[in-house]
């Protein structure tokens, strides 16, 4: 069977508004655009997909107008949905706010994506060669976390753990994170998170702390923006271009690097030939509007081969 990516973390539906500044407390502004886009985990799993690699949803989603897109979303994408959809609940919303500078702000709701039961994660049979996908939003959540680290701890010798900490896991001292560190056979993350998480004030010791506490084998993958990203295995550091563009919005572009790396490695490629591709698509996905803007595998290989 040909590697998948299984992904345990969160689709939402974004509500995507471009201004020329957020306003202040109290204050109200004029968008220059608005609509709605799925989002959330939807982002790393399209990026996987244009890039050739199967992919499945094991998270919950609602059964309003916001599951409505996001299922119809996932649909479109080809990515299979492992549970039904959950009754009483609809997916959750995510307003995101995108500023000239490309920079993005989020608020939002969370909705049935919030829970998760061992009936549902039960419903794929992970095998050694899938890449299963983990989320620190779903570290946060009360209604999912016990669960999937329970399930996590019983994956089949083999299958890989990537692990993206976001914005909001920011130490690694809570029991939560100490049961998941030894279990992460990939660390993808910006250096920002990186830099919060471990403490450190640059990317080479971020690096090193991260090895320390990791899997001796586990692939730690920091992204440095236009820069490129930087990648460690073992005791090998070493940092792979990056393909500098004229951002227009950010939103996604860490999901669609994190999406077109798996589909990389799930084909074969070494870590820095993966990354330099995931490089590549993150370049492209800031240069659209929208948070699932990633590229299509040919248009990775474009701008790789630098047509």
């Amino acid at each position: 069977m040909p590697a998948r990516l299984l992904y345990t973390g969160q689709v939402v539906v974004d509500l995507v508004m471009a201004l020329d500044a957020l306003p202040r407390s109290g204050g109200d502004v004029l968008a220059r655009s608005a609509a709605f886009e799925t989002g959330g985990g939807f982002n790393v799993m399209a990026a996987a997909r244009r890039n050739g690699l199967p992919t499945v949803y094991l998270g919950r989603h609602g059964a309003g107008r916001f599951g409505d897109l996001a299922r119809q979303a996932m649909a479109t994408e080809g990515i299979d949905i492992a549970t039904a959809a959950s009754t009483g609940q609809d997916t959750g919303l995510s307003v995101a706010l995108i500023e000239p500078s490309a920079e993005r702000s989020f608020i939002s709701y969370v909705g049935a994506e919030g829970g998760l039961s061992a009936d549902d994660l039960g419903s794929v049979n992970v095998q050694p060669e899938d890449y299963v996908f983990v989320s620190g939003y779903s570290m946060l959540h009360e209604g999912k976390v016990s669960t999937l680290l329970d399930w996590l701890a019983q994956l089949p010798a083999g299958a890989g753990v990537v692990f993206d900490p976001g914005p909001l896991i920011d130490s690694p001292e809570a029991s939560d994170m100490q049961a998941v560190l030894p279990l992460i056979t990939l660390w993808t993350s910006n250096a920002e998170e990186a830099l919060r998480f471990t403490g450190c004030e640059a990317i080479d010791g971020a690096l090193e702390r991260l090895a320390h506490w990791l899997r001796d084998d586990a692939l730690l993958v920091v992204r440095d923006g236009p820069n490129g990203c930087w990648i460690r295995q073992g005791h090998e550091t070493r940092h792979v271009r990056g393909f500098p563009v004229r951002a227009i919005d950010t939103n996604g572009a860490g999901d669609a690097h994190a999406g077109v790396l798996l589909a990389g490695l799930a084909s074969g490629l070494s870590a820095a030939q993966a990354a330099l591709r995931a490089n590549a698509a993150a370049a492209i996905a800031v240069t659209r509007w929208g948070p699932a803007t990633a590229p299509t595998a040919a248009e990775v290989d474009a701008l790789v081969a630098g047509v």
